[in-house]
C-alpha cells in the first residue's frame, strides 16, 4: 500500500521517539515471575484444570465455542450455576458475567448512568473504567487519587443540579496498589444519596475472608451499588462479572451493549471459573501472599528501599523512578539476573512516574524475594 494514514505514522514515530514503543514478547518462564496477576498461582495450577475438564464431562459441554451471545443461543445452563456460586461466595443478591473485566466496566459504566446523571471517578482509575464513561450520556468529572474532600467539594457543587451521582473507584489500584479509605467514602455516599461502584479486580483473591475481596472483608455489601470483579487476575482464569441486586441485573441484560452484542464465554472459561472458586474456598494460597506481602514490605525497610514505593498492603508493589530509559534499563538489568519485574512506562503512567511493578504471588519464596531487592539496591 502506497497510501498510509499520516496521523498512524506520526503515533507510531511519536512513541519510538519516546522510548516507550510497546513490543509483544513471549512471557520467560524460566525467570521468576515478578510481573503476572497470577497472585494465587491459580493460572498454572493442574488440580484446577483437570477439575475443570471433568466440570464439562459432566455437564455434556465438550464443544469448544458457546455458538452464540447469551441472548440468542450461548446461555447454557453451567452460566446459571457459575452466577449463583459467585452470587453466593461474594454475598451478593445476584451476578452477571460478562467476557472480559474491560467489558464489565464498558457495558456497566456506558449503560447505567444517565443523560441527567452524573459520574465521578477517581483520577487513577484503569482505563476500562475511563472507556466505559466516555460512552456515557451522563456528564462526568474525576477527582483527586482518594481525596475526599475534592469528591465532597464536587458533590456539594452539583447536587440539586443532576438527577442522580455515582461514584467510581477502585477498591486496589492496577498501577500504584494503594486502596481507599472505603468505609469512609461509603458514608459519604450514603450522606449525599450517591451510587458507589468499586472495581475489586486486584482485591479478589488477595484481601478478605478466603479472598472474596475488601468490600466483604470491611463488610461493605449492602453499601456498593455495584462491585466489578475479575476471574484474569488471582483466579487464574477469563472473564469477569458484575455484582448487584436483580434489578441491576435485569438493566444490564436489557442494556449493557457489550454484554448482548458478543459471543458467550466457552463452556471451558466457565468451568475454569467454577473449579478455581472451588479450590479458592478451601486453598490457603491467600495466607500465604498476604504473608509474603508482608515480608516484601518488611525487606524493603530493611534495604533502606522503603523511599522509592509507593505505600501498598496489596500483592502490587510499585518502585518508582523518573525516566522512561531508567526504569527499563534496570527492568533489563534484573531480567538478566532472572527476575521478571516489568518496566510500567508513560502513557499508562504520568510522565516522570514511570515504575517497575512488583507482582507478588503465594509461590514465591522467601530468598526470591531477598534476592531480587538486593539487585535492586544494587542498581538504584
Amino acid at each position: 500500500m502506497q497510501n498510509y494514514p499520516s496521523g498512524i505514522l506520526k503515533k507510531i514515530d511519536e512513541r519510538k521517539r519516546n522510548n516507550s514503543f510497546r513490543n509483544l514478547n513471549d512471557f520467560p518462564d524460566q525467570q521468576i515471575d515478578f510481573s503476572s496477576n497470577d497472585y494465587l498461582g491459580f493460572a498454572r495450577s493442574a488440580s484446577i484444570f483437570k477439575q475443570a475438564s471433568t466440570i464439562l464431562e459432566n455437564n455434556y459441554l465438550l464443544k469448544n465455542g458457546a455458538t452464540g451471545s447469551r441472548l440468542i443461543s450461548g446461555n447454557y445452563s453451567l452460566y446459571n450455576t457459575v452466577e449463583n456460586q459467585l452470587a453466593k461466595f461474594h454475598q451478593s443478591e445476584s451476578c452477571l458475567l460478562f467476557n472480559s473485566g474491560y467489558d464489565a466496566n464498558l457495558g456497566l459504566l456506558s449503560s447505567v448512568p444517565q443523560r441527567n446523571d452524573l459520574i465521578l471517578f477517581d483520577e487513577l482509575s484503569h482505563a476500562s473504567i475511563r472507556d466505559g464513561i466516555r460512552l456515557s450520556l451522563a456528564k462526568s468529572q474525576k477527582f483527586q487519587h482518594n481525596n475526599f474532600i475534592d469528591l465532597v467539594e464536587k458533590i456539594t457543587k452539583l447536587k440539586g443540579k443532576i438527577e442522580n451521582i455515582f461514584v467510581v473507584t477502585e477498591s486496589v489500584f492496577s498501577m500504584d496498589g494503594d486502596s481507599p479509605d472505603l468505609k469512609k467514602l461509603a458514608a459519604i455516599c450514603e450522606e449525599y444519596n450517591c451510587f458507589l461502584i468499586v472495581d475489586e479486580a486486584h482485591a479478589v483473591g488477595v484481601f478478605g475472608e478466603q479472598g472474596s475481596g475488601l468490600i466483604q472483608q470491611l463488610q461493605l455489601e449492602d453499601k456498593i451499588f455495584a462491585r466489578i470483579i475479575t476471574f484474569g487476575k488471582a483466579i487464574g482464569a477469563h472473564g469477569a462479572a458484575i455484582l448487584g441486586d436483580q434489578k441491576l441485573r435485569h438493566f444490564l441484560t436489557n442494556y449493557a451493549r457489550s454484554f448482548i452484542y458478543t459471543t458467550a464465554l466457552p463452556p471451558h472459561s466457565l468451568a475454569t471459573i467454577y473449579a478455581a472458586y472451588q479450590e479458592l474456598e478451601t486453598s490457603d494460597s491467600p495466607k500465604k501472599l498476604q504473608q509474603n506481602i508482608i515480608v516484601f514490605k518488611k525487606l524493603q525497610q530493611e534495604l533502606d528501599l522503603e523511599k522509592y514505593f509507593i505505600e501498598s498492603d496489596s500483592a502490587i508493589q510499585s518502585c518508582v523512578f523518573s525516566g522512561i530509559t531508567r526504569v527499563k534499563e534496570i527492568s533489563a538489568l534484573l531480567a538478566e539476573k532472572g527476575f521478571w519485574v516489568k518496566a510500567i512506562l508513560a502513557p499508562t503512567v504520568a510522565k516522570d512516574k514511570e515504575r517497575l511493578r512488583f507482582c507478588l504471588h503465594s509461590f514465591t519464596a522467601k530468598e526470591e524475594m531477598e534476592e531480587a531487592l538486593s539487585l535492586l539496591k544494587q542498581f538504584v
